[in-house]
């Protein structure tokens, strides 16, 4: 039996809630226009069963747990290992100060395999726990834990940490291309 304000109830619960759902999808993506497509399968998906979702606990986790689905079935599929969108935005004046120290954690996530980063954005950016996270992937919590371990060592190297914890510990130069900062593909 349909709700007399059904339509009414799902618009208010997605709009409070777009903004949030376009940054996990950029963060899953790292770029707007395929995250804005993933937010309206996400939508869309959870229209579909609203009447179901609407009387759950966590409606938001529910929708989330779509969002992440989705990005890893897409990148699972033989589409997304054909076609490669790797277009560099078009350059554009800023008015902030050139800033080369500034870290770029949007291209280091960029370079994660689609697990992990979904692990790391699950587990740092949506604050979920372990099981949670589990849950959300349709995972253990081991993989999930050596997922986000993997994943934010990639990040550690590609951000330069290891190096500067090298020369912390009095390490002399580079040894290995690990010291250096490269970062290593985990496939």
């Amino acid at each position: 039996m349909l709700r007399p304000r059904r339509d009414e109830e799902f618009a208010e619960f997605v709009a409070a809630r777009m903004n949030q759902l376009r940054k996990v999808a950029y963060l899953l993506y790292q770029d707007w226009h395929r995250a804005d497509d993933l937010v309206q399968v996400g939508i869309t998906r959870l229209y579909s069963h609203w009447d179901r979702v609407v009387v759950m606990d966590n409606t938001e986790a529910y929708l989330r747990t779509i969002l992440v689905r989705e990005f890893l079935s897409e990148r699972r599929s033989g589409w997304a290992r054909r076609v490669s969108l790797g277009v560099e935005p078009p350059d554009r004046a800023d008015w902030r100060p050139d800033q080369e120290s500034v870290i770029d954690l949007n291209a280091a996530l960029a370079m994660l395999t689609a697990g992990q980063r979904a692990a790391v954005v699950l587990r740092y950016y949506c604050d979920l726990t372990v099981e949670q996270t589990a849950l959300v992937l349709g995972c253990t919590p081991g993989t999930v834990k050596s997922q986000t371990a993997k994943g934010l060592g990639s990040l550690r190297l590609a951000l330069g940490s290891a190096s500067y914890h090298n020369q912390i510990a009095g390490r002399s130069g580079p040894t290995r291309g690990r010291d250096r900062g490269e970062v290593l593909d985990h496939g």
